[in-house]
């Protein structure tokens, strides 16, 4: 069982793309997708819900949840641990930038098959040219191989494994930080198990559309790293 979710801020028109990709997917593993949503604008909370209605995926706005503002992806992962726990599923996230083929998830969940001591299987990312870009550029010229990595795994498309859930709490996880992929990767290999990168497996990544002043960690990083550490954003 294959719990899909996808977090949202706003970049509807990335985020429906992330959307109708994943509803498009080819699979026989029985899975269930939902897309939280994080304090979307109402426009854009409003053009979800039609597409929920209309696509058939699960919607859960988090206003509807929390009062904490976004960015909330620590209770988005400790809901999503306590549902797969609940039907001894694994986790599979896609985020908002990113466009997955038709057979890329089903083929990660053939990889967990393949692997029983993997606790993270992930999809390499790529540009529109179908150059490995951000934040798996250290795998560039291992193309179409399964690397057994101790480097940190990002969430763009990824699937955290029943045995990883089972061996780590996510509500251990620092409540200060905005995202917990480096945390996360690292428990895995502290519980054990091994985390894989599918670059025979790559999906489209536009980096950063939900948060565009992140894009000045490319094109301005002084000024990137100024807004991190003098206003808090961004915390690994």
């Amino acid at each position: 069982m294959l719990h899909i979710f996808t977090p949202v801020k706003d970049s509807i028109d990335t985020t429906m793309a992330t959307i109708e990709a994943v509803m498009a997917s080819q699979m026989t593993e029985p899975h269930t997708y939902t897309v939280y949503n994080d304090f979307s604008t109402p426009e854009n909370t409003r053009r979800l819900e039609e597409a929920a209605r209309t696509m058939g995926f699960r919607l859960v706005n988090m206003a509807d949840v929390t009062d904490h503002p976004s960015p909330n992806y620590l209770l988005m992962l400790q809901r999503a641990q306590q549902e797969a726990l609940a039907e001894g599923a694994h986790i599979c996230i896609v985020e908002s930038d990113v466009t997955v083929q038709p057979d890329t998830l089903q083929r990660l969940c053939d990889g967990i098959a393949d692997h029983p001591d993997a606790g993270i299987v992930a999809s390499v990312t790529v540009d529109e040219e179908g150059q490995i870009n951000y934040p798996y550029k250290y795998a560039a010229g291992m193309e179409n191989q399964v690397i057994d990595t101790r480097k940190h795994l990002s969430f763009c498309c990824s699937v955290l494994c029943n045995r990883l859930l089972q061996a780590f709490d996510f509500h251990s996880l620092d409540a200060e930080k905005n995202w917990f992929d480096v945390t996360i990767s690292h428990e895995s290999l502290n519980a054990g198990l091994h985390n894989y990168l599918y670059t025979s497996l790559p999906v489209l990544h536009r980096p950063h559309q939900s948060r565009p002043w992140k894009q000045l960690k490319y094109k301005n990083p002084l000024k990137y790293y100024w807004l991190k550490f003098t206003k808090g954003l961004d915390k690994i």
